[in-house]
């Protein structure tokens, strides 16, 4: 079907994410020409079992080429799959992105692992795969990717003023979105960047404790922040960049060394400090001032994390889900989005979100 206006047919996209924090794979259908947001359908979440997720760890820092990908990327074609049977509705397109790997923007490389070609002949459907390559081959960070689908979400919400997204996965990654502008790749209309960690070392830091997260960030909120310790975190060179930037998921591993050594309570403070001054200070850099921010992912469900970004930002702090977004499944839909993009032909990254030289369309597509 074809959308009222538009040249662009409007398809039923199944988007696929796994992110860095390994707890599964996110499935959902979004209705979109690659333009605008039609609607959002069914979901599923296929989670990665204790022996699947030890299996993705080990291969966490790999890169294409290495021994020991094989069984790493059977767990991801067989959990991918399973999450789009699981949604158990029709779809014209898949986008699969793959589980990160390795990320090294300075570099110019990238590690998502997984082959959509696979996925293709499993699902008898095409998929978009590989969104990242393409935009690092132009100079680009290679993330965020979400940023376009953001200033498509700012649009279908009717918003008039600027607004800012964050995604609080096992990094951090924050969207600002001017809605005045026609398209995501217009001068002023996005800026994107990473702020710095997130949930990866407070997931990594309670694993130690047999449970996978802190919930509502209840056991931070006992501690007390190592002053010293988030001062010298914030020192860090990367801080001091100006965006476009991005992160690779253990860029900072011995900040989660160092929290290991001090009482749970305070190490997860420490850190839970560590990425909301992070996001407060990264607001610094947007081209103008934002009257809320629009929070999705896991660190959204912790209370603690978020009332000190809300505390330290001066500026109204609330999951996507006020706006009728769903916070789960946001990205796995930002890579429906893309993909719908990628099969019209259309830019998926622009000088402000990744640093590419120019806007720039990424994504391979296989065929069944």
């Amino acid at each position: 079907m074809k959308g009222k206006g538009q040249a662009n047919p409007v398809l039923r996209v199944a988007g696929l994410m796994s992110g860095t924090s390994l707890d599964g794979v996110d499935a959902a259908i979004l209705d979109t020409d690659g333009l605008r947001v039609y609607g959002a359908g069914k979901t599923a979440f296929r989670p990665y079992s204790a022996d699947e997720r030890a299996v993705l760890r080990a291969a966490l820092g790999k890169w294409q080429g290495d021994a020991g990908l094989d069984a790493a990327q059977e767990v991801i074609h067989r959990a991918h799959i399973a999450a789009l049977q699981a949604l158990d509705a029709p779809f014209d397109l898949i986008g699969f992105h793959g589980q990160t790997l390795a990320h090294d923007p300075d570099e110019g490389r990238t590690h998502q692992l997984g082959d959509g070609a696979v996925l293709a002949r499993a699902c008898a459907c095409p998929v978009v795969w590989d969104f990242r390559s393409n935009d690092m081959r132009m100079g680009g960070q290679g993330a965020p990717l979400a940023p376009f689908y953001h200033f498509a979400l700012a649009k279908h919400m009717g918003a008039t003023a600027p607004l800012a997204f964050l995604n609080l996965g096992g990094v951090g990654n924050i969207t600002y979105v001017d809605p005045s502008h026609d398209r995501p790749d217009q001068d002023g209309a996005l800026l994107a960047f990473d702020t710095g960690p997130a949930n990866a070392p407070m997931d990594d830091l309670m694993a130690g404790t047999g449970q996978g997260y802190d919930a509502n960030g209840t056991v931070a909120a006992t501690g007390r922040a190592c002053e010293a310790f988030v001062a010298r975190v914030l020192a860090q060179g990367y801080f001091l960049k100006m965006p476009p930037k991005s992160l690779d998921r253990d860029t900072f591993a011995q900040v989660l060394t160092e929290a290991r050594a001090m009482p749970l309570a305070d190490g997860l403070a420490s850190l839970a400090e560590v990425s909301a001054r992070a996001v407060a200070e990264g607001l610094a850099h947007l081209p103008k001032p934002v009257a809320q921010i629009l929070v999705c992912g896991g660190g959204r469900k912790n209370g603690h994390l978020m009332a000190r970004i809300a505390a330290l930002t001066d500026v109204e702090v609330v999951a996507v889900e006020v706006a009728g977004f769903d916070g789960d499944f946001l990205e796995a839909q930002a890579f429906a989005y893309l993909a719908a993009r990628v099969q019209a032909g259309l830019p998926t990254s622009a000088p402000a979100t990744t640093g590419v030289a120019a806007a720039i369309g990424g994504g391979q597509i296989s065929r069944p």
